[in-house]
This record gives C-alpha cells, sequence and structure tokens, in this order.
C-alpha cells in the first residue's frame, strides 16, 4: 500500500566528501545519486586512505571548511572556502598545495574512486568517552559499497532523513544544537511527529518523489562521531551522537555484530530525475 509520507524539506550536496555543503532548492538524481555529491574527495597520501572526520584527532578541521558548487552546468565548478575568507578554485594548478596549506595537513584531491579504497572510523562510543584529541579505536571502513555508479559515499549514493526523527533527537537535547547538517543528509522529508524513527521501517521499501524520482531504501545510517563535531558556526556537541544512542540503536551487520546509533536511512537510485523542495514523497 502506498502512502505519502511527507514533502521534500531540504536537499543537501557535499560536493567534497568530508567537508560542509550546499543547501539547494532543485537537484537532479542521477543513477550515482544527487548530482554533484561526494563526487571528489581528498586523499591522504601518507596512508593512501581518504581523509574523513570521522578520525577526529586527525581531521576534524575539514569540516572548517566549505565546497560549494559555482554553477549547476558544471559540478565540477567547485570552489572551497574556509572560515576566514580564503577562497581556491578547484581548477586552480595549486589546489592541492593551497588546500594543504590552509589545513595544516598535506591532502590531495581527487575525483575518481580507486578499487578497494578505504577510510579510518573512530569508533563514536570512543570519542564520546574519551574526547575527540583522543586515539582510540580505529575501523577501517570500505567506501560506497553500495555504490557501484561511483561517488565517494560512506556507503549507498543518498541518504534520507525524516523531519520528525530529527525532531526526536533535538528535543532529547535542547541545549545540543541539533541541526540535520550534523547528520549531512542529501534529502529531509517533513513529516509527521508520528513517523519518528519511521526510517527504520522502510528498509526495502521503495520512496517515490515527485514524478519521476524512485529510490530503495536498504539500510539505517549508523552515526559515527562526525555529528559531534563542530560544523562550521555550530560547536562541539557530544550529544548529537549521545541522544541518538539513547534514542535509537539498531542492527547495522557491516558494522559487526550488535546494535548501534542509527538516524536516517541509505537510498540507492531506481529511477532518476528532478527533485525540488516541496516535492511530495511516497513510500510504496
Amino acid at each position: 500500500m502506498s502512502i505519502t509520507v511527507g514533502t521534500i524539506d531540504a536537499i543537501m550536496r557535499f560536493p567534497i566528501k568530508s567537508l560542509l555543503g550546499e543547501s539547494l532548492e532543485e537537484c537532479e538524481i542521477v543513477a550515482a545519486g544527487l548530482l554533484g555529491d561526494r563526487g571528489h574527495a581528498l586523499l591522504d597520501p601518507s596512508t593512501g586512505k581518504i581523509a574523513s572526520a570521522k578520525q577526529p584527532n586527525l581531521w576534524r578541521d575539514l569540516l572548517t571548511f566549505r565546497a560549494r558548487t559555482a554553477s549547476e552546468m558544471d559540478p565540477r565548478a567547485i570552489v572551497v572556502s574556509d572560515g576566514v575568507g580564503n577562497k581556491v578554485d578547484l581548477s586552480d594548478p595549486d589546489f592541492d598545495a593551497k588546500v594543504s596549506e590552509l589545513l595544516g595537513r598535506t591532502v590531495k584531491l581527487i575525483n575518481v574512486r580507486p578499487t578497494g579504497i578505504e577510510l579510518n572510523r573512530a569508533r563514536p562510543d570512543e570519542v564520546m568517552t574519551e574526547g575527540m584529541d583522543a586515539k582510540v579505536t580505529q575501523d577501517v571502513l570500505a567506501i560506497a559499497a553500495a555504490a557501484p555508479d561511483g561517488g565517494f559515499f560512506d556507503f549507498a549514493p543518498l541518504h534520507v532523513m525524516t523531519s520528525a526523527s530529527l525532531d526526536a533527537v533535538r528535543s532529547a537535547a535542547p541545549a545540543a544544537s541539533i541541526r540535520a547538517e550534523r547528520y549531512r543528509p542529501n534529502i529531509v522529508i517533513e513529516t509527521p511527529p508520528s513517523m519518528v524513527f519511521g526510517e527504520n521501517q522502510w528498509i526495502g521499501r521503495k520512496l517515490r518523489i515527485g514524478q519521476s524520482v524512485s529510490l530503495e531504501v536498504i539500510a539505517p545510517t549508523p552515526r559515527c562521531a562526525v555529528p559531534m563535531l563542530a560544523h562550521g558556526a555550530l560547536p562541539q556537541s557530544r550529544e548529537a551522537v549521545a541522544a541518538v544512542n539513547a534514542l535509537n540503536r539498531i542492527e547495522f551487520p557491516l558494522l559487526g555484530p550488535g546494535t548501534f546509533p542509527c538516524l536516517g536511512a541509505y537510498a540507492r537510485v531506481l529511477a532518476t530525475g528532478a527533485i525540488s523542495c516541496g516535492d511530495p514523497v511516497v513510500l510504496e
């Protein structure tokens, strides 16, 4: 049975993995997800792995940078800026050197996903206990296991989240500056409060957006340490993950046995097309 679950409230794109992104009113959904989303990443040449804020003791300063698309006609036209006014265009031949200098760590921009590329993921429970600077246990995460068409995704091409679930976390931690940006979804769906953590029941079902787009929801989204970190003007917030941990722990077999704090769901693209804020979202 089909049911309208809500409308699109926000569309978010992150042109470079682990940097802050941009909010959109509309965007194309292609086979690889939101057009231009996570099409680039920064490589740590010392390890051969993706530089990721999931390893906060080394890479949390990535979240002081923002990547914006300068032209919708060319999603590769990207400008990276820091919080104090410095800007570097992706087309700059010295992009790597300039961003490395601003970051204080050597990085290399890549736009083709190497086979088997990985990143280190700090265990969020240990980060919550021991702090952002601690050298905690690192799990190795294979990039984009459910994204065969390219892109530097944690797992799947799209990450969706309901406003009801986000509001539940906000209510549990009212002083924690809970914002969707902390959890880095592509699509936030405005839903009634009764649908809190409804994403858990969407696994294996389809979402139809607007006239043509169809998605298959394939897994819950486990939360890493990233939502705890400062995101631009948003301050550090341990409760951003602690509240999810208290409210919604479910299984995610790729991380091993047991349950994990989850918020939102991963999806893959069945049918492409344009989406806009305000579009109806139907669960099929």
